[in-house]
Formats: structure tokens, sequence, C-alpha cells
């Protein structure tokens, strides 16, 4: 099934690339923040449990319980660090965006790896695209243990607050990468990459200008074979009145054509 946008670009609906971490209770599940893995468990009434196989449900009827932030691939909104109350479900009102995927190496500054703003001004200005409304971070080294690694005091790689304030600057909307945050893990609660991204200047007091409309989604994973280029990126969410939402984000190939 063949999609055509802006009688430039097609792209095939039958070949979606999704770049999104499945949340399960299994210790393959990717955690970070010192919690604990999700629970999937069945609802238990007395000697009544929601579960087939236990022979007295006709239906599987689970709780779960989990943290969007801390559990896997999640999208959040600039209600994730103010004062007052925004949710990503109110923010995030369109879902497909002309986007740009890069990868790169951060590099090491004392005791950190830091993605600068060089690597992603050289990244983005590599390409003749002029559409991109959403940048896709995959770092290196992307080994697969990403889909199940526990980042708790493991000081990963973070995003520059330059870098930010030049992804913010170029007017891109949407930021995703492969790190559980882009900020760094102890900062002391700065939120620097956070609040330049979102325009932010003050938690307490919103300023006019901040980025309402924009997100950042972490904990993605971009196969190696993947290649960088331009895609069309669908970023698919629960509708959860909190800051942050599980989610989706799925890439097709976009492909010129002559008409």
């Amino acid at each position: 099934m063949i999609a055509i946008i802006e009688d430039k670009y097609q792209i095939d609906l039958l070949k979606p690339i999704d770049i999104s971490i499945p949340l399960t209770n299994t210790d393959e599940n990717p955690i970070a923040w010192y919690i604990e893995k999700p629970v999937i468990e069945p609802v238990v009434f007395g000697d009544w449990i929601g579960k087939v196989s236990e022979g007295k449900s006709s239906t599987n009827f689970n709780n779960i319980f989990f943290n969007p932030h801390g559990h896997g691939t999640h999208t959040e909104c600039l209600g994730h660090i103010t004062n007052d109350f925004y949710s990503i479900n109110q923010s995030l009102k369109k879902f497909f965006f002309f986007a740009r995927l890069i990868t790169i190496e951060p590099e090491k500054i004392e005791e950190d790896f830091v993605i600068t703003k060089e690597q992603v001004s050289n990244a983005l200005n590599s390409s003749d695209f002029s559409k991109t409304e959403a940048i896709i971070i995959r770092t290196l080294p992307n080994q697969k243990d990403k889909k199940s690694r526990k980042y708790s005091n493991t000081n990963p790689p973070y995003l520059s607050e330059d870098a930010a304030v030049f992804i913010r600057e170029s007017e891109i909307q949407h930021l995703l990468i492969d790190l559980p945050s882009v900020d760094r893990e102890h900062d002391e609660g700065k939120l620097l990459a956070h609040k330049a991204f979102w325009n932010v200047k003050d938690t307490h007091n919103l300023n006019s200008d901040a980025r309402f409309e924009t997100t950042i989604t972490e904990m993605i994973f971009v196969p190696n074979e993947i290649q960088d280029g331009n895609y069309l990126l669908n970023i698919q969410i629960t509708s959860f009145e909190n800051d942050a939402s599980p989610s989706k984000p799925v890439l097709y190939a976009l492909e010129t054509f002559d008409k």
C-alpha cells in the first residue's frame, strides 16, 4: 500500500520500522531511574483469578504497574519539568512528521560521554532535506542490549545544552534518542538539555515562548541495518493525561518520485 505525500514523496505503509522497545514484566525489560521492573499480573478477587490458564476466568484480565520514564520507550512534553500541569495528550496533536535519522558516537569529556553541538550540526548539515521536523539520534556503540539494559547509576551518555539549543534553533519540533534521558543522570536537577529544547527559562513561572507542542522521546532502539537518512515518523502514544506516555515511534522510508 503506497501513500503519496505532498506530491513529491511516497511511502510504503506495509513496511513500517518500529523503533520502540516493548514493555514486559521480565528481566529483559530495560530499567532506568532506580526502580524495579514492570508488574503485569492478573486481577484476583478471592479465589477468582483473571487468567484463562488458571481455569477460573473466561478472559485474561491484567493489572499493569509501570513508570513511563523508567521502563521503556516514552514520549514526554514540557510538563515533565514544570510546576504547572501539562499533559502529553494535550500537547501532541499531530502524529506524522518529516524526520532525519542520524548516528553519533558521543565524545569523551572528562568522565562523561556527551553528544555535542558540533556533532549534531555536522550530521544535520550533511542533508539537503529542508523539511526536518523531527530528529532521531542513534548513539554508538549501538548494541542490542540497549533493549534490556539496566541504566541506573551507570552515567549514560547525554546531550549537551548547546546541542539542545542548536536543535531548538533549527526549529525541530520532536527529539528522539536511544538513551534514558537527554540529560546527565546525576545533574543536581539542572535538566539543562530538557530546558534548552523546550525553551523553559523558569519551571515555576513558564515563559510565553516555551515550546508547548514539542516533545522528547527517550529509550528508543534503531537497529543497525536501518540507514541514516530521511523518513516519515509516526509518534503513537496512549491518551494519558500525564506528562509522559509509553509510545511507539514508527518510521517509513521516504522515496521521491516523478509525477
